[in-house]
């Protein structure tokens, strides 16, 4: 498996792997592949963290996307939507996305890094209770499952209420 960035030719794969990987019965199109799409036009697209995993048959096995987030007015990173193809899954597809955007956001000098996942999963990549550091979530409804992950370039100073890319206000 390579990690690399996302080229333009990935993007049809990139989004039908975002379909298969969130599909439930009786939805067309998930809510993450049309996220997908509008995040592409949006200010808070980092290309350099829009990720693909692709297999020996240089084929999209996984993705993940990073976004410009803020926390108050400083600016942070957003991670999700993470995608396995789910022929992929479990198979440490997952893994390798996440730990090569934290590693590019770091080498960025990104502060830190943001997202609403499972705390069991993403634990283990050393994300905690956004609370732990001072950080709001958008809805307080998100409990522990709005975690952050600090970088090289985070200072304890940055505290206040997380905001995501326009398009996350959609959902």
């Amino acid at each position: 498996m390579l990690i690399r960035r996302e080229a333009p030719a990935d993007i049809p794969a990139v989004r039908a792997l975002t379909a298969a990987a969130f599909a439930k019965p009786g939805t067309t199109v998930p809510a993450e592949a049309v996220l997908l799409d509008e995040l592409r036009g949006c200010e808070g697209w980092l290309p350099q963290l829009s990720l693909v995993a692709v297999n020996e048959r240089d084929e999209v096995a996984g993705h993940v996307l990073c976004t410009r987030g803020h926390v108050d007015t400083a600016p942070v990173v957003a991670l999700g939507p993470l995608s396995v193809h789910p022929d992929h899954q479990r198979r440490g597809v997952g893994l390798a996305l996440v730990h090569t955007a934290l590693g590019a956001a770091d080498a960025l000098g990104e502060p830190l890094v943001a997202l609403l996942g499972s705390p069991a999963y993403y634990s283990r990549y050393g994300f905690h209770p956004s609370t732990q550091y001072g950080i709001t979530a958008p809805d307080p409804d998100y409990g522990d499952y709005f975690q952050v992950r600090t970088l090289s370039a985070y200072r304890p100073s940055l505290r206040g209420t997380f905001a995501y890319a326009a398009p996350f206000n959609d959902l």
